[in-house]
């Protein structure tokens, strides 16, 4: 064992002698109650994990190790003692690790990025849950299922998404391809995957992941390769919610008023969020005395910032709280936001249009 150890530290030694010079990516941080322990960085290739650097922790618990970027996000993990932490690299990142050496794997805090911060987040929703109603109930845990469907919702081709779909707490998958509702969400980060990260090394697992498990359905076209849902003449889903005065709106009642209706799912507080507006604005103005209607979906995290942006827009805007979670996108099979769909006189969804800028012209075949 210390033969292998000791050719594991000299190969180490002459990677990092290697990348002298580059761009480097870094994880330190403080492991409270740990000084002169080991601590070993790990990655992994199609789910088998090796290590490739480790440190001895100082005596004030302090450590720090870097690494060239693989040019794509990736998962990396710390291992103490037996113990697991998991951390994001997007790029050429620093990432600060905040942990004790009695709970490393579930007491503990990351920062440098979003992602690191979001990945913390889940965590702490996870061991919560644990803590609450042990491992086993994980899978079943509607509330927890719901609070972090919220979190892929956001950005499905994200390396937080990917991760959550694989977690494991214990034995028990967080999501199992199995499980009907569980299989929308893996499907989801798939399609988002394949759609934004076509050369991700880890797109064909998520791909092949989705379509095993999956059953062939009259109601989807599937394409050849991929998850995508192309909308048909089908009846809406009906949509329940509360604009920012507390006034409740049906989408059925909305399209069952003979009017050609843009069903928009947004988040405001996303950087793309006002010009998308600005566009919707446009085609409102020119279109609003002709029978036609905006039905807008916000999945804000932050209702008082969701309300001030709301409260200037003139069409139809309501609000899908975390509390809702991301069961009404999910009804319409959202995969990232903003998502928007054109439903006509007969209340029918009829066509799907992701590119505003093509919304307009798609808008003529129907008014």
């Amino acid at each position: 064992m210390k033969k292998y150890l000791s050719a594991f530290i000299a190969l180490a030694a002459i990677m990092g002698l290697s990348a002298c010079g580059e761009k480097q990516w870094s994880v330190s941080g403080n492991i409270d109650g740990a000084k002169g322990e080991n601590l070993v960085l790990e990655t992994s290739d199609n789910g088998w994990w090796y290590p490739i650097d480790t440190t001895t922790i100082d005596n004030n618990g302090d450590f720090e190790m870097s690494q060239a970027p693989k040019g794509y996000p990736d998962i990396y993990r710390l291992s103490f003692n037996g113990k697991k932490l998991y951390f994001p690299i997007d790029s050429i990142e620093s990432i600060s690790v905040k942990a004790s050496a009695a709970n490393f794997d579930a007491d503990y805090k990351l920062s440098g990025s979003a992602a690191a911060a979001q990945m913390t987040a889940v965590d702490s929703l996870i061991n919560a849950a644990v803590r609450a109603n042990g491992e086993a109930a994980i899978a079943t845990d509607s509330l927890l299922k719901r609070n972090i469907a919220n979190i892929i919702i956001a950005d499905p081709a994200s390396v937080v998404s990917y991760y959550i779909i694989n977690k494991k707490v214990g034995k028990t998958s967080l999501y199992s391809p199995l499980n009907k509702a569980d299989l929308r969400i893996i499907g989801a980060v798939a399609n988002a995957y394949d759609v934004q990260r076509p050369n991700d090394p880890r797109t064909g697992y998520l791909k092949n992941l989705f379509l095993a498990n999956r059953q062939t359905t009259p109601q989807a076209v599937q394409a050849e390769n991929a998850d995508t849902m192309y909308i048909t003449e089908t009846p809406i889903l009906d949509l329940s919610l509360s604009d920012y005065t507390g006034k409740t709106h049906s989408l059925q009642e909305v399209a069952q008023k003979g009017n050609v209706v843009v069903l928009n799912f947004t988040l405001y507080a996303a950087e793309q969020s006002p010009a998308f507006n600005v566009e919707l604005a446009r085609i409102y103005e020119k279109r609003k005395n002709a029978g036609f209607e905006i039905f807008q979906v916000s999945a804000d995290p932050d209702e008082f910032q969701w309300k001030q942006t709301a409260k200037n827009l003139p069409w139809i805007t309501v609000y899908n709280p975390p509390t809702t979670g991301a069961a009404n996108l999910m009804k319409y099979n959202i995969v990232a936001l903003p998502a928007t769909f054109i439903i006509n006189r007969k209340g029918e969804l009829v066509e799907r249009v992701d590119d505003i800028t093509k919304l307009d012209s798609a808008l003529n075949k129907y008014m």
